[in-house]
């Protein structure tokens, strides 16, 4: 079994919808190789893959190498991680990667100002998956024997990538729909002709990357009304 790094956090119809295009996506990516499997929700929202068949371990690295893995106990002291942004205060973000992961605000490495904003600077919606360096002194467990919270560093990977939303044309960053919810809500609010593509960043994040002289608050403004959704503009530099 493998457990996606990415999570289902939708109820109701749009839930149903969310776990259709995941069992679509994980089609896709396996359907070549000999396997069956079968997908899952955990209780804590991150959607499992059980694969049986020759090609299981093939289709499970391949699985973990799309979405990202979460581990049975926690990331490794030293590994890369990948964990969904949960919250944010004054003194860092905090990540879930099966167990907490908070990195602090100067181990972000994004620049100056508070981790809000950071956040509002990136376009960083609540829930996208972010790649994270977890400390080498990082504990596993407490005392209790429960999984303890550990601490890192965003990847240096992971910071380029959001650096170079800056240097593009601009984004609006969404989350709470599905990439083709989102790509259907930008056709009908009449901006098909403004965007390059929308980009998938988790399941239910999706990043609409604009074309050179697209506004992105105004894009914002006018698909907003119809996604029940948090969103962010990256302005580019």
């Amino acid at each position: 079994m493998v457990v996606l790094a990415t999570k289902v956090y939708v109820e109701g119809e749009a839930r149903d919808r969310a776990l259709d295009g995941l069992g679509s996506l994980v089609a896709d990516r396996v359907g070549a190789l000999d396997v069956e499997w079968d997908l899952g929700l955990r209780h804590d929202g991150f959607p499992s893959v059980t694969v049986e068949g020759p090609d299981a371990a093939a289709a499970r690295n391949l699985l973990a190498e799309e979405f990202g893995a979460i581990e049975p106990h926690g990331p490794e002291p030293g590994s890369v991680a990948v964990g969904t942004l949960e919250s944010w205060d004054d003194d860092g973000v905090v990540l879930d990667a099966g167990v907490e992961v908070r990195v602090p605000a100067d181990q972000l490495g994004l620049g100056p100002g508070s981790p809000a904003q950071v956040r509002e600077r990136f376009g960083l919606v609540q829930h996208l998956p972010l790649r994270v360096v977890v400390d080498e002194d990082a504990s596993g467990a407490d005392e209790g024997g429960e999984d303890a919270p550990r601490s890192g560093r965003l990847a240096d990977d992971e910071r380029d990538r959001l650096y170079g939303w800056r240097r593009g044309d601009g984004r609006v960053n969404v989350n709470s729909a599905t990439r083709s919810e989102v790509r259907a809500t930008v056709n009908r609010a009449g901006h098909a002709q403004d965007i390059v593509t929308v980009e998938r960043l988790g399941l239910l994040e999706q990043s609409v990357v604009c074309k050179a002289g697209t506004d992105p608050p105004g894009l914002l403004a006018s698909i907003g009304e119809h996604l029940p959704a948090e969103m962010r503009c990256v302005i580019p530099d």
